[in-house]
């Protein structure tokens, strides 16, 4: 069986933690013995291509763990790149039986040609947040044509796959329509479930979060305001933030502004196994965003073992339970600094294996399987 990955997003050389979901979707898939390619054409300036072709046009081809990859990077019209991309594909790795369509963007015209040509099967996996009413960017961004057109893309499609049913609803509130629809959860990477000894619920307690820095969703500064109110209550933790971003440099300097230079530590960019490191040595892991649909950092979480406080919003509710952790409303920091607080004073209630046994449904060999699955239903 020959699936192609048709993607919004992916690790390329300008952003290597850009869409590490969806290659981790398509690793999933190759591990059950299905040959997996993966198209994703990125705009760049002229001057940005190394090895200039036809048409503004760089084409590169890879493997990365069983995936084999082709990256247009280009500095021409998208549809134009998608097309080159296609041809590129179809020809050296040949014509798909499958396609699945991540995130319901300009990449899914591909899809919707090999349908048409060829009456090639496709799934759309959706994971953006911009339908969700929180952050609204579909219905602000989309409209006439580009609108109608994708809507069409979605009920042709053999099924939809979000990441949440918040998702899912908030889709169809967009107007997304489809006769089938199916959750599938984002996968975590292996290193997450060797078992490690959980660190004793004992002071110094380190508090966790990973985060992208970007403030309209994250609300790392709502974070920094709860550790500083909580420092009224106690001084026996440290907070630890891992990531880059946007407002990376930003945060930092609100946090020296709370004279929290003692108390937070910012680590910058770390690797998934030195991710999974410091969740694994970490007591309590916190994430306060605006809006979510199902956040990885929480399935990794569950993974490693590790109890979380997280916000009411999007898909975050449908991950949590009284075994893995509590939910806080989003903005509420007088709440999020007491559940902070309070899960500190509890942690020997909360059991790694207990926690572990959640995030199963995480694995490359549960998610591969489910859209292995989906696939042959689909052929068939």
């Amino acid at each position: 069986m020959k699936v192609l990955f048709l993607t919004q997003w992916y690790p390329n050389r300008y952003d290597a933690m850009a869409g590490l979901f969806v290659r981790n979707h398509a690793e999933a898939v190759a591990r059950q013995g299905v040959d997996v390619c993966v198209l994703y054409c990125h705009p760049v300036g002229l001057d940005h291509l190394e090895d200039v072709g036809k048409r503004g046009v760089e084409i590169v081809r890879q493997e990365t763990n069983g995936v084999k990859e082709v990256y247009v990077y280009h500095s021409c019209f998208a549809v134009t790149a998608l097309r080159l991309g296609r041809d590129e594909v179809t020809e050296h790795w040949g014509i798909p039986n499958v396609c699945q369509v991540n995130v319901l963007s300009k990449c899914a015209l591909v899809a919707y040609d090999l349908c048409f040509r060829w009456e090639i099967p496709y799934v759309i996996v959706e994971h953006w947040s911009g339908y969700l009413p929180e952050n609204g960017d579909y219905l602000r961004n989309t409209r006439g044509l580009q609108k109608w057109l994708y809507e069409r893309i979605a009920r042709k499609a053999q099924c939809i796959l979000p990441v949440s049913r918040r998702l899912m609803k908030a889709m169809q509130d967009c107007g997304i329509e489809n006769a089938r629809w199916e959750l599938i959860q984002n996968v975590v990477y292996d290193c997450f479930f060797e078992e490690n000894a959980r660190p004793a619920a004992t002071e110094p307690y380190e508090v966790l979060h990973v985060s992208c820095f970007d403030e309209k969703a994250k609300n790392v500064r709502g974070i920094l305001e709860a550790v500083k109110l909580l420092e009224t209550r106690r001084t026996d933790f440290r907070l630890r933030i891992i990531g880059t971003g946007q407002d990376f440099e930003a945060d930092r300097a609100y946090a020296m502004q709370l004279g929290l230079q003692e108390r937070v530590i910012f680590e910058g960019e770390k690797t998934p196994e030195e991710v999974c490191a410091a969740m694994q040595q970490a007591h309590l892991f916190v994430l306060f965003s605006r809006y979510e649909n199902a956040p990885v950092v929480l399935s990794e979480c569950m993974a490693v073992g590790l109890p979380f406080v997280a916000t009411k919003v999007g898909g975050i509710p449908e991950m949590v339970n009284t075994d893995t952790g509590v939910l806080v409303p989003s903005e509420n920091v007088p709440a999020l600094m007491d559940a902070m607080d309070k899960m500190l004073n509890v942690l020997p209630t909360y059991h790694a294996e207990t926690i572990r046994r959640h995030g199963q449904k995480y694995s490359y060999e549960t998610v591969g399987k489910q859209l292995k699955a989906l696939y042959e239903s689909v052929l068939s």
